[in-house]
């Protein structure tokens, strides 16, 4: 039953990434559509994975579902280190580099803030055991 709940969640996942990157062509030869959809998973992975631990009870299937299926078909590593080659091979040094730190940085900074608006939805007026400073 997990492998088909990581299947229908990746079909999704799928479908929203391919619509999404449609939505936001590159431009200037910057992939901006690919940053945008691992940025935006970043920040839905950790919020759905703290809401859901501290909040929110549902069905680990559908945790799963959500989590590892949508999510993972959704983001994407490999193409992101393919399009940081491709601007390398075309001599876009300057913003291979900053699409690399925009990914990461960035990446790591909205996991943060999902994790954070999570945890605000669980003790609005305190802290939490384990919250980030």
């Amino acid at each position: 039953m997990d492998v088909f709940a990581v299947g229908v969640g990746g079909f999704f996942g799928a479908i929203m990434r391919y619509l999404v990157g449609m939505w936001i062509p590159v431009t200037n030869s910057f992939p901006l559509g690919t940053l945008t959809i691992n940025l935006l998973g970043c920040f839905f992975l950790a919020w759905f994975y703290t809401i859901t631990e501290k909040r929110w009870h549902i069905n680990p299937t559908l945790k799963l579902a959500i989590g590892t299926g949508f999510t993972g078909a959704f983001t994407t590593f490999s193409t992101f280190s393919v399009e940081t080659l491709n601007l390398i091979k075309s001599n876009h040094l300057v913003m291979a580099l900053i699409y690399v730190l925009l990914s990461i940085l960035g990446g790591i900074g909205l996991a943060i803030t999902g994790f954070k608006l999570a945890t605000l939805t669980v003790q609005p007026s305190g802290g939490m055991e384990g919250e980030l400073e």
